[in-house]
C-alpha cells in the first residue's frame, strides 16, 4: 500500500462493479473536477481496436483507427463540459518512451486537442514521492470518490480500489494537481519528443 493512501485500503473492486460504480459517479463529477495520475509505461488494452493494431505492428492502421475517433471524442469532452466539470491527467514519461507510451501519447494528445488536458511530468518530479513504491494509477472525481486502477502482471487492467473518504481525495487531489502545475503542456511535448519518432515496432 502506497503511503500516498495514509495506510487506508480502499474497497477492491472486481471489473464488472468497478465499471457500474465509474459510469454511475463519473458523470456526477463535481469540481474540482476529474483528475488522474498515470505513472506506468506499459499497459495492454486488448478491448482497444487501435491497441490491438499498434500491438501488432500496424501503426498506420492503429492511427487511422484514432483519427475515427474524433467524434467520439469531441462528443465526449462537450458532454464533460456540459456536466460542469473538467478533467486533468498527469502522465509520467519516461525517456526513452517505450512503444506503448508513444502509441497512447497519440491517443492523449487527441484527447487533449478537444479538452482532457494532459501535462507531461518526468519521473525526477516524483523520485521524493516514490521512497516507499512506484505511484498508483489513480484518479478522483471531485471529492466524492477515488479509484486506483489495479492490474496484473501482464498489464490488463483487473480490479479497482475505491475510497470514499472526501479528506483523503482532497489530499490526492491536491498532490496531482501540483504535478500537474509543473508539468510540459501536452501538446508542447507532443511536438517536440513524440511527432519525430518513427512507428514503433509494436507492444
Amino acid at each position: 500500500m502506497h503511503d500516498l493512501f495514509d495506510g487506508q485500503p480502499g474497497e477492491l473492486l472486481d471489473l464488472d462493479d468497478y465499471w457500474a460504480d465509474f459510469e454511475k459517479q463519473f458523470w456526477k463529477t463535481r469540481q474540482p473536477g476529474f483528475w488522474k495520475l498515470e505513472r506506468q509505461q506499459s499497459f495492454k488494452e486488448p478491448n482497444d481496436d487501435g491497441w490491438t493494431a499498434f500491438a501488432q505492428g500496424r501503426w498506420d492502421d492503429a492511427m487511422r483507427v484514432l483519427e475515427g475517433r474524433r467524434s467520439e471524442f469531441s462528443d465526449y469532452y462537450r458532454r464533460v463540459a456540459d456536466n460542469g466539470f473538467t478533467t486533468r491527467r498527469v502522465r509520467i514519461v519516461e525517456e526513452p518512451l517505450t512503444p506503448y507510451l508513444q502509441w497512447e501519447l497519440h491517443v492523449l494528445n487527441l484527447r487533449h486537442e478537444y479538452g482532457g488536458l494532459t501535462r507531461v511530468v518526468a519521473p525526477q518530479a516524483v523520485r521524493s514521492a516514490e521512497v516507499s513504491g512506484i505511484l498508483p494509477e489513480l484518479y478522483t472525481l471531485g471529492t466524492e470518490v477515488m479509484y486506483e486502477a489495479v492490474y496484473d502482471a501482464d498489464g490488463v487492467l483487473e480490479a479497482a480500489r475505491r475510497w470514499q473518504d472526501p479528506a483523503l481525495i482532497s489530499r490526492c487531489q491536491a498532490f496531482i494537481a501540483t504535478l500537474y502545475d509543473d508539468g510540459e503542456p501536452l501538446d508542447a511535448y507532443f511536438a517536440r519528443a513524440v511527432s519525430p519518432l518513427e512507428p514503433p515496432a509494436g507492444g
